[in-house]
């Protein structure tokens, strides 16, 4: 009986099912299901029992994009790997993907040892890298096979940040063509950066210097015509092609045409542009610079089709993009000047009740809320069916969810390490309530109980949905 623990009583919901059954976990993993009520589940015994009558019992969430501790425009990103993984945990996620950064001038294997030492021994809960190629070269490219057959098997190149992350199309096309060999996936941040930087330039010169230009200048026809173009790039290299934080209906048509052509082309999507707006970045005071992302807010009309491509999975995946940093000392960095504001919002902690409130809502069902915030991102990233559902053998990643609790978001009553909520007083029906990451309570009936180092590091096997 040592280490067992019984849940009973809850409406388990995965990707693919809803059933009311009581969950065996033993060893840190999912040893049975059984309905409740039935002499198979009665006849369990554990020397814990945790009663989830009338919640729901999920998986925990898989969030695909975050930044913790990211250096971005002369400061840091202020959420740690250990204020950033606990504040995943209290909003129901138990595995994150965080970015490794290649700086130009040195190797794959330098960023990701870095990231290592950032994460190691720091996390509450299971984490994973992605590795940013900022610098393609005969050396990277060999290396990204390297990295492949030890579990890193995403690169995430820019077509923005010209001088910083950016790569131009021969070496987006160079490393699609490594990808398509090793098996890799290529990550695409899908804006134009050479044409932006022109209007930064020209806006700045006319005096628009307020956080809301910095959506308008980031037009969402670029978004598109690098969506198309990383798009074209992957077919020429016969590569899969996985694009981050679509933000724009234009982009998502570019996506939905791919598709519909039969090639291996994925979107995603974070809550921020399907609950924000340009209406957020416009708010007087230089408040709006607290919304300043890339890609940017766009206007409330996008979020119809956002939600749309969602229910058609011409975008599969709902990640977060976290990357905080405070109002105070961070984002003022950039007054008088939008293009110094430091690019990024906190939102680990609020993905999965986001989500839980468009099932309120009726922009998703509960099975898609899972998918696309547990079961697709793991198949995506190659962590399934250790992550992301509920099944015997899987980690015993489980959220006790409580779908009738009300809050509201609040900075006054968040984890997250940054002085402001992006959902300051917005109200939402759906709250975690217990969260065990590998058969261990991290939080337990709405208090911490785990800690750094619990989380270890997750080797990831390839795309799943390329098999």
């Amino acid at each position: 009986m040592s280490g067992r623990t019984v849940i009973r009583g809850g409406l388990v919901i995965t990707a693919s099912d809803e059933i009311h059954a009581d969950v065996l976990i033993e060893d840190g993993r999912v040893a049975a299901l059984a309905a409740s009520g039935t002499p198979a589940a009665e006849a369990w015994t554990a020397e814990r029992t945790i009663d989830a009558t009338g919640k729901y019992v999920i998986p925990g969430g898989v969030d695909a994009h975050t930044h913790m501790e990211l250096p971005f425009g002369g400061t840091f990103a202020s959420d740690t790997f250990e204020t950033g993984t606990r504040a995943a945990a209290w909003g129901g996620t138990t595995t994150i993907v965080d970015f490794a950064v290649q700086s130009v001038g040195h190797s794959l294997r330098e960023g990701l040892d870095a990231w290592h030492a950032k994460a190691e021994g720091n996390c509450a809960i299971d984490y994973a890298f992605h590795m940013i190629v900022s610098d393609v070269n005969q050396d990277t490219l060999k290396e990204m096979d390297l990295l492949v057959q030890e579990g890193v098997t995403s690169f995430k190149q820019f077509m923005a940040y010209p001088g910083v992350f950016y790569s131009d199309d021969g070496q987006i096309l160079r490393a699609m063509q490594r990808s398509a060999e090793n098996g890799g996936l290529i990550m695409m941040h899908a804006e134009n950066g050479i044409a932006i930087d022109v209007l930064v330039e020209q806006a700045l010169a006319r005096g628009e210097t307020d956080p809301r230009y910095h959506g308008e200048v980031r037009k969402a026809l670029l978004e598109a015509e690098a969506t198309h173009r990383a798009i074209k790039l992957a077919q020429v290299a016969g590569a899969p092609l996985y694009v981050v934080h679509v933000s724009a209906m234009e982009a998502v048509a570019e996506l939905a045409r791919a598709r519909d052509e039969g090639l291996n082309v994925f979107g995603e999507t974070c809550p921020q542009y399907l609950f924000l707006s340009t209406d957020n970045l416009a708010e007087p005071d230089f408040e709006g610079s607290k919304y300043v992302c890339s890609t940017p807010l766009r206007p409330r009309e996008h979020q119809a089709k956002l939600w749309r491509g969602l229910r058609t999975n011409d975008l599969q995946v709902v990640s977060t993009d976290h990357c905080p940093f405070c109002f105070v000392g961070q984002k003022e960095l950039g007054r008088g000047d939008f293009s110094k504001i430091p690019n990024g919002l906190p939102g680990v902690e609020n993905r999965m009740d986001l989500l839980h409130q468009a099932v309120v809502d009726g922009h998703i069902s509960r099975r898609r809320w899972i998918e696309i915030a547990c079961a697709t991102p793991a198949r995506m990233f190659g962590m399934y069916p250790k992550k992301g559902t509920i099944a015997p053998g899987a980690d015993a990643d489980i959220v006790i969810y409580d779908p009738h609790a009300e809050q509201v978001m609040s900075a006054e009553t968040h984890h997250m390490n940054v002085d402001y909520s992006a959902y300051e007083g917005k109200r939402t029906t759906g709250r975690v309530e217990t969260v065990l990451s590998r058969g261990e309570l991290v939080i337990t009936e709405r208090e911490y109980t785990g800690h750094a180092g619990h989380g270890v590091y997750t080797p990831r096997s390839t795309c799943q949905y390329l098999n």
